[in-house]
C-alpha cells in the first residue's frame, strides 16, 4: 500500500506494511528549468569525462551494494538474493552502455578528395524524462538513464510511486560520483507528476517502462509532437510452448522460472503455457508438484524464498479476482492461487487450464498466475502463441532445430528463446517487443539508438564550387 498526501509520498514494505521511505512531491516545472540550465555544459563535456563519471557512479553502487539490495528487497518485496542480482545488473550496465555507445553511435568519416569528407556524429536530445517501474526499481530505469547520460543528455527520473526510496538511493550514488549538479534529478510523485513531465515543452524525450495502458496514454498524448523522442517498454502476454522433450523435469523447471520468478512481476514472465496434447500429462506430473514446493515468504526469510509478496494488497486482490473470473468463465484449476496472509499480499502460484474458455482475455495479469492451453501440434501452438496483441517474449521448450526454426520464423515477438526461460534477458542484447509491448525502440544494448540522434555532415577546409551548366556567356 502507498499513501499520498498533497505534499508527501510514503512507501511501505509489501511484506510487513512498515514504512520504508517518505519524501515531498517534486516540482516538475522547477526541475525542468534546472535541467535545461545544466544540459549545455554536460553535453559539451568530453565523452571520456562523462564515461568516467558513469564509472564512478558504478563504483558508488558497488560500494553500497548490500544496503541497496536490502532496500530493494524491503520496498518491492522481492527476495534478497534476487535484489542482489538487480544491483549487480546496475553496476554492469555502465560498461555495457559504454560499449554500446561506441558501437552504435560512434563517429564515422569517409574522405573524398574532390567532395571533401562525409562525417556521421551523434548529438544528445537534451532533457530526458525517465519513468521507472516498481518491479525492477533500480535496474530498469538505470537501463535508460546511463545510456542517456553517456550520450550527453540530462535526466529527470520519476521512480514509481511504489518504490521511490530506491530511486532516491540511486540519485545519491550519482551525486557522489562527482557529476555536475542537476545532470540527474529525482522527481517524486504519482501519475500527475508523470503526466506533467510527459507534456512539458522543456522535456525532449520520454523513456518509459511500465504497463501498456500507461504507455498508450503517453503515445496518445505525444502523437501530435513528433519532435519528442519516445521509447516505450511495455508488458506482455508471453507464451511458453512445450512440445516433445526427453527432459520433462527440466522443461517444468523452465516453466516455473518463466512464470513465477519475481512473483510473476516481470514484463517477460510467461503468462500462457501452450502445451502439445501428447506431453500434457507428463509435463503436469512434473510441474504441479514443483510449483507446490516453491517457498513464498518475506524477502529475508531463512530458508530463502523463491517468491516474495506481490507489490501491494490491491494488486493481490485483483489477481485473486482474475483467477476466480477465469474459473467462472470455464477454466479448470490445476493449482489454486491462495492468499496466505489476509493482511499482506502474499500469493501462492496459481495454474489454471483455460483451454475451454472460448474468448480468453488478452490481458497482462502481472503476478504468479499461469494459464495453460492445450493444442494438437506445433502449428497450433504457434497460432496460439501469436493469439495476442502483445509481442514481447516467447519460448519454445523441446523439439528439434527444425521445430525451433519454424517457431522462430513465425512467432511475433522481440525476444524468442529455445529451451530457455521467457525472462532473464541479457543486457548485451536488444530488449523490446512489438504490438502492445513496445514502439520499435528496443532498450538494453540498443538504448544508445534513442539516446542520441545521427547528424550527417559534408565538410571541406575551404569553400570549393563551380557551376558548369546553365550560365550565360
Amino acid at each position: 500500500m502507498r499513501h499520498m498526501t498533497n505534499s508527501i509520498l510514503v512507501s511501505y514494505a509489501p511484506a510487513t506494511g512498515e514504512e520504508v521511505w517518505r519524501g515531498e512531491h517534486g516540482n516538475v516545472g522547477e526541475a525542468v528549468s534546472r535541467a535545461r540550465r545544466a544540459w549545455p555544459a554536460w553535453a559539451a563535456l568530453a565523452l571520456g569525462n562523462r564515461i568516467e563519471i558513469a564509472r564512478r557512479f558504478a563504483n558508488e553502487v558497488r560500494h553500497d551494494a548490500e544496503v541497496l539490495a536490502e532496500l530493494i528487497a524491503r520496498e518491492t518485496g522481492k527476495p534478497l538474493w534476487e535484489a542482489r542480482t538487480e544491483v549487480d545488473a546496475v553496476v554492469a550496465k555502465v560498461d555495457i552502455s559504454v560499449q554500446a555507445y561506441a558501437e552504435r553511435t560512434g563517429k564515422k568519416k569517409l574522405d573524398s578528395a574532390l567532395q571533401g569528407s562525409t562525417a556521421v556524429r551523434h548529438k544528445p536530445h537534451g532533457v530526458m524524462a525517465v519513468l521507472g517501474p516498481y518491479n525492477f526499481p533500480a535496474h530498469l530505469p538505470n537501463g535508460h538513464m546511463i545510456p542517456a547520460l553517456i550520450a550527453g543528455n540530462v535526466v529527470l527520473f520519476k521512480p514509481s510511486e511504489k518504490t521511490p526510496g530506491v530511486g532516491a538511493a540511486l540519485l545519491e550514488c550519482w551525486k557522489r560520483s562527482g557529476a555536475p549538479e542537476d545532470t540527474m534529478q529525482l522527481v517524486i510523485g504519482g501519475p500527475d507528476e508523470g503526466k506533467e513531465l510527459v507534456a512539458h515543452p522543456g522535456v525532449d524525450g520520454v523513456l518509459f517502462t511500465g504497463s501498456a495502458q500507461a504507455g498508450i496514454a503517453i503515445n496518445r498524448k505525444l502523437a501530435a509532437n513528433p519532435g519528442k523522442i519516445v521509447a516505450l517498454e511495455m508488458g506482455g502476454n508471453n507464451p511458453i510452448v512445450v512440445i516433445e522433450t526427453p527432459r520433462m523435469k527440466e522443461a517444468a523447471t523452465l516453466v516455473i522460472q518463466s512464470a513465477f520468478t519475481t512473483s510473476g512481476q516481470r514484463c517477460t514472465a510467461a503468462r500462457r503455457l501452450v502445451v502439445k496434447n501428447s506431453v500434457y500429462d507428463e509435463l503436469m506430473a512434473e510441474l504441479i508438484p514443483m510449483a507446490r514446493k516453491l517457498i513464498v515468504a518475506e524477502p529475508f526469510a531463512d530458508p530463502a524464498p523463491f517468491m516474495g509478496p506481490v507489490i501491494d494488497n490491491d494488486t493481490a486482490d485483483r489477481l485473486t479476482e482474475s483467477f476466480l473470473a477465469l474459473l467462472t468463465a470455464g477454466g479448470r484449476a490445476l493449482l489454486p492461487m491462495r492468499r496466505i496472509d489476509p493482511d499482506r499480499p502474499f500469493l501462492t502460484p496459481g495454474i489454471i487450464d483455460t483451454t475451454d474458455i472460448p474468448d480468453r482475455p488478452d490481458v497482462e495479469l502481472f503476478g504468479p498466475l499461469l494459464q495453460v492451453i492445450r493444442v494438437p501440434d506445433l502449428d497450433a501452438a504457434i497460432a496460439e502463441a501469436n493469439n495476442t496483441r502483445f509481442g514481447l517474449s516467447a519460448s519454445l521448450i523441446g523439439g528439434s532445430p527444425d521445430d525451433y526454426g519454424r517457431f522462430w520464423a513465425n512467432v511475433r515477438a522481440g525476444i524468442i528463446n529455445w529451451n530457455r526461460p521467457t525472462n532473464g534477458a541479457s543486457s548485451t542484447a536488444p530488449f523490446g517487443g512489438i504490438g502492445l509491448s513496445g514502439n520499435h525502440r528496443p532498450a538494453a544494448y540498443y538504448a544508445a539508438d534513442y539516446c542520441a540522434y545521427p547528424v550527417a555532415s559534408t565538410e571541406m577546409d575551404q569553400p570549393r564550387a563551380n557551376i558548369e551548366v546553365g550560365l550565360k556567356e
